[in-house]
This record gives C-alpha cells, structure tokens and sequence, in this order.
C-alpha cells in the first residue's frame, strides 16, 4: 500500500546530470519545432513525470552555461555573425586571390611569346 504524504513537506528527488541533460535537450528541440518557447517546459516536465520548476531551472543553467542567455549573450551572439562575416569575406577575397594569380601567369606567358 502507497506511502501517504506527510502534508507540507513535499519529498525531494535527486536528478542524475543525464536526466536533466535529456530534459534540457528535449525543450531545446521542442522549441525549435515549435518556433516559439511558450509551454515547452511544462510540456517536457508533464512528459518526464519531472517538476516544472525544476527542469525551468534546469533550462535556465544551461542556457547560461552554453551562452544561449545571461549579460554576455547578445554580445556573443553579434561577434559569432561578425566572425561569420570576415570568415566568409576571407574566403572571398582568397578566390578572388587566385583568380588573380593564374590570370598575371596566364598573361605573363601570353608576353613572352615571340611577336610575329
């Protein structure tokens, strides 16, 4: 027969580091099929038989942890496009490089030929 529960003093359960990383994982892809963040938690943690608040913190930490949210996030955010950005103008302006070398080859050898 069931335990009863002793009123105002709700037991505590310890989550292993790979529970919390699953449910973490799973609102993340929840989120993203979703397009939006309304909900995914208590879905998730309705889905796991988890605590709601439990897995929001849980999210919270890691967001933090992986630079997805805190004071430093937008910033980031905005030098991971930057670098985005001069890593593709780099690779640009390296074609436009060689192009540039085989065409000055191309016409160096064209100078060389004997005139007729």
């Amino acid at each position: 027969m069931p335990r009863e529960k002793s009123p105002g003093k709700p037991t505590t359960r310890r989550y292993s580091e790979s529970e919390k990383d699953q449910a973490v994982r799973l609102v993340r892809q929840l989120r993203t099929e979703l397009g939006t963040e309304h909900g995914t938690v208590q879905r998730v943690a309705e889905q796991l038989g988890y605590g709601v608040e439990s897995v929001r913190t849980w999210v919270r930490e890691r967001d933090v942890t992986d630079g997805l949210a805190g004071p430093d996030a937008q910033r980031v955010r905005e030098l991971e496009a930057k670098s985005k950005d001069l890593n593709q103008e780099v690779r640009e302006l390296r074609r436009a490089n060689e192009i540039l070398k085989r065409a000055s080859v191309f016409f160096a050898a064209e100078l060389d030929l004997p005139q007729k």
